[in-house]
């Protein structure tokens, strides 16, 4: 199904077919209050210049935007409420939402639809019971937990989802999920997934349309690598004080506390670390060490800008209004924002990849010398940002190569660590199937071949 396809099929969606009794009184409620849609109706009352020619416009369009168009919403968090309360003015009247957070103190300066009398509570509930509160006639939905808990049946109904997502693990689930749902037989199968992501002062659109356009996993090395600080500088020469933090998470604390794990998320052992790196960049006239500092680097934490969230939702719920009433054409296909200099944005069309493990129907090509060990293999696949794996077990056509699990199978397959992938599949090199918790999909596909 091509572009095109998915032109009719919003146009149809956008037919009047009937409205249900809870429909019909959120379409009172819209008629008692019709003034505040008088700028929105100004879109879909005529044509632009660049509309659709699929287009309606008039009722037809009003009727499905504002009473069937039902849209899922990823995530509550800083980009989350800012996507659901533009949702909501924009005239999306079915909403549902979707968060396994509870809220912090510390998520009150910009996610403003929590008050510190919801902290402790579900961020879904009240994100849902907020919006309903201020803006009347709109639904919306909250299910407190993970994606992964429902079956794609769940995710079936809904005509437009957008994820708000600080998580790479369920960005790729989700946008698997969705590319595996897609039958040729069935137009409606097809859900466009809008991704919006920030990071500090940059963001990022997208819309994905599922075996059309190319997928969250086609542009997984597109990723911004965690930083590292190389342990002899945080072990002899530090020079900032991130390098005094991570000496005191990964020097120190195995060696005071032996096997006791390091919970990031516990305030004594961030307190702990917090008192022994302050400690040593004293030591070396380093300034800067703070409580928020400790916690941020051990847990990985980018700092959340609220412009830059205000801006991302603004661009996704853009394209999911687009998508319902097909009034513009929608982004093809990737909008990236930076502000930490100036105000800029770029969009370019990001090109599906052959190889890619979710839409892709090749096997990655991975070269290596001869003179590799299936160690060094495993421990590319790890570090390589096109993967990104975490535990990857490989099989060849003989049998298993190297399972992590199960143990009777990790103890049978590790003394192949040391061998030569020359000497474990021959000459001609060949097909490996790799499994992982980090992949979206079943397996992934490679094509070993020797420089």
């Amino acid at each position: 199904m091509g572009a095109n396809g998915l032109a009719n099929g919003s146009s149809s969606l956008s037919g009047s077919n009937g409205l249900n009794g809870e429909s019909s009184k959120r379409y009172a409620s819209y008629l008692a209050n019709s003034n505040r849609y008088e700028a929105v109706d100004r879109m879909l009352d005529r044509r632009g210049p660049w509309t659709d020619e699929q287009f309606v416009g008039g009722s037809e369009a009003k009727a499905f935007l504002r009473q069937k168009a039902k849209i899922l919403v990823i995530g509550a968090g800083g980009l989350g409420c800012e996507i659901l309360q533009n949702l909501a003015l924009t005239g999306f009247s079915d909403i549902h939402v979707i968060d396994m957070d509870t809220i912090d103190i510390s998520n009150l300066n910009r996610q403003f639809l929590f008050r510190e009398s919801d902290v402790g509570k579900s961020k879904a509930l009240c994100a849902a019971d907020f919006i309903m509160s201020r803006v009347p006639g709109v639904k919306v939905t909250p299910y407190h937990g993970k994606i992964q808990d429902h079956a794609p049946d769940f995710y079936m109904q809904f005509a437009i989802i957008i994820a708000g997502l600080d998580s790479i693990s369920a960005r790729r689930w989700i946008n698997a999920t969705l590319v595996n749902m897609v039958d040729e037989e069935n137009e409606d199968s097809l859900k466009p997934l809008i991704d919006g992501g920030t990071e500090g002062f940059k963001g990022q659109a997208r819309v994905i349309l599922p075996t059309i356009t190319s997928c969250y996993e086609c542009s997984i090395d597109m990723l911004t690598p965690p930083t590292v600080f190389p342990v002899c500088t945080i072990a002899n020469t530090p020079r900032l004080p991130e390098h005094c933090i991570e000496w005191a998470s990964v020097l120190e604390w195995p060696k005071t506390f032996k096997d006791k794990k390091l919970d990031t998320d516990d305030p004594e052992h961030i307190e702990w670390l917090y008192q022994k790196a302050t400690a040593r960049a004293a030591m070396f006239k380093i300034e800067g060490v703070t409580w928020q500092l400790t916690q941020g680097v051990v847990k990985n934490i980018i700092p959340a800008i609220a412009s830059t969230n205000a801006i991302i939702a603004a661009s996704c719920c853009n394209e999911a209004f687009k998508i319902a009433t097909t009034c513009a054409p929608y982004l093809n296909n990737y909008m990236m924002y930076t502000g930490n200099s100036s105000i800029y944005t770029y969009t370019f069309e990001h090109g599906k990849r052959d190889e890619c493990p979710v839409c892709g129907g090749e096997a990655s090509l991975v070269r290596i010398s001869k003179d590799w060990t299936l160690e060094q293999l495993v421990e590319h696949l790890k570090e390589a940002q096109e993967f990104k794996l975490s535990r990857p077990s490989l099989s060849s056509e003989s049998g298993p190569l190297f399972w992590y699990d199960p143990p009777g199978i990790y103890e049978a397959t590790k003394g192949n660590l040391d061998k030569l992938v020359f000497d474990l599949l021959g000459p001609e090199g060949g097909a490996v199937s790799v499994t992982d918790k980090a992949l979206p999909a079943a397996n992934l596909s490679l094509e070993i071949q020797f420089e």
